[in-house]
């Protein structure tokens, strides 16, 4: 699966150079791909056969690649890198999501790729190179979906100006709705109480609420990570009592999510300044979670914490908050150490 890291920054280098871009989806990806070995099912229900046979004295063998399967994903992977390398793709060392086939660039999510290249008919020659016998391997079943307007769940729009937004409010819908919040539920200017870092809270009162933690964390980490950067902090804060959620944990994710009915429609928002180049912008802390009353309980509250943001022209490409792996004995350490 291409990270979202990549994502982002070939959208900025789409949008610096004006390229073209092209949304395509592998119907049915899995099944596309040959099955490893003899692999066997059990008969459906409904599947009829010859009258007096017993359903449960026979098997079908699988002659192509099945949803389910422990090695399905593995099997589709190699079935598509097989297929691409056969057609002139060559395969990026630093993800191996990301091909590159002359100007064209092509980014891959399990089944849903993006297409990027100066010229609009390179898109339409590889389109239709996907869907021809080459090298020995089969055609590939495709959609054609046209210029990029929701990817994996994110919402893309392009402005006039040259600027391109990248918004995910039907995830945020489905974390208010999980969390129970009403329409009328008072909103919060914040992700999270900057006077209150989370702790173990081992004697605090337990977590009672209808909803799943470990689902509400997930589904914030993926908003996090795709188009909610100011979030790093709050969901890394809760994520890490997954195991042992209390009362308030549950509050600070109430808090996030009182916070996203007042910001549902933002984003990233991609407007490039070409003159800007490559930035990082680090920071570090010294023993900022420390808490003496907690610390045998909780030893990472001695864990310095890390922050950074990398741009390219400008818009955001990679970030994340993190604690430090070490404890820091210095303002100095904890900064050496980040960077």
């Amino acid at each position: 699966m291409v990270t979202w890291n990549a994502i982002c920054m070939f959208m900025t280098l789409a949008l610096v150079n004006q390229w073209h871009t092209r949304q395509l989806d592998f119907v049915l990806a899995y099944p596309q791909a040959d099955v490893e070995c003899d692999m066997y099912m059990e008969i459906p229900g409904g599947f009829k056969l010859p009258k007096g046979k017993d359903p449960k004295e026979y098997a079908l063998k699988l002659r192509r690649n099945l949803y389910g399967s422990r090695q399905a994903s593995r099997m589709w992977s190699q079935y598509l890198t097989k297929g691409l390398k056969a057609r002139g793709f060559v395969q990026s060392t630093m993800d191996e999501c990301v091909f590159y086939r002359g100007k064209l660039i092509l980014m891959i999510y399990v089944d849903d790729c993006i297409h990027m290249s100066p010229d609009n008919q390179d898109i339409d020659d590889v389109i239709a190179i996907l869907q021809e016998s080459v090298g020995g391997t089969r055609p590939f079943n495709i959609t054609d979906e046209g210029d990029i307007s929701d990817y994996l769940g994110v919402k893309v729009e392009k402005l006039a100006d040259g600027t391109m937004t990248l918004t995910q409010p039907h995830l945020i819908d489905q974390i208010i709705s999980d969390l129970g919040l009403k329409d009328n539920t008072k909103t919060k200017d914040l992700p999270a109480l900057s006077s209150r870092v989370l702790n173990k809270d081992v004697d605090g009162l337990p977590f009672k609420e209808t909803w799943n933690y470990r689902s509400l964390v997930g589904n914030i980490n993926f908003l996090e990570k795709s188009t909610r950067p100011e979030l790093a902090y709050a969901s890394h804060q809760f994520a890490r009592f997954s195991s042992d959620p209390k009362n308030s944990h549950a509050q600070a994710i109430k808090q996030i999510g009182r916070y996203l009915m007042g910001t549902r429609d933002k984003g990233i928002i991609l407007k490039p300044n070409p003159d800007m180049g490559l930035e990082d912008w680090v920071d570090a802390n010294f023993c900022g979670n420390w808490d003496r009353k907690h610390a045998l309980e909780d030893p990472t509250t001695a864990r310095s914490r890390s922050g950074y943001i990398v741009r390219y022209c400008g818009c955001p490409i990679l970030w994340r908050s993190k604690l430090q792996t070490e404890v820091a004995l210095s303002t100095t350490a904890s900064q050496r150490d980040h960077i």
